[in-house]
């Protein structure tokens, strides 16, 4: 589950799992897979990110062997993301 903020500043708590895509035009509309539509604040990189850090800590949770993994790989993918930037 990840808190996202409804156009009016109310937060609300949203089923990652259940959201099917988000489009950026130019608020945020994160349609479900049930067809509900909900327009939030967070940009549709901010979801993306709040949605993976949730799964990582579902991952983390479910199977703790795999946290050191699981750093190991963001530290690793952001250092790569910082030198393609300096490099790229």
């Amino acid at each position: 589950m990840i808190e996202l903020t409804r156009l009016n500043g109310n937060r609300l708590v949203v089923n990652c799992d259940l959201i099917k895509y988000a489009e950026s035009a130019p608020d945020t509309v994160l349609t479900l897979v049930t067809g509900e539509k909900l327009i939030v604040l967070e940009p549709s990189a901010e979801v993306m990110r709040r949605t993976l850090e949730y799964r990582a800590s579902v991952l983390g949770a479910a199977w703790p062997e795999a946290s050191a993994a699981l750093g190991a790989k963001a530290g690793s993918d952001v250092h790569k993301s910082s030198q393609h930037s300096v490099h790229g």
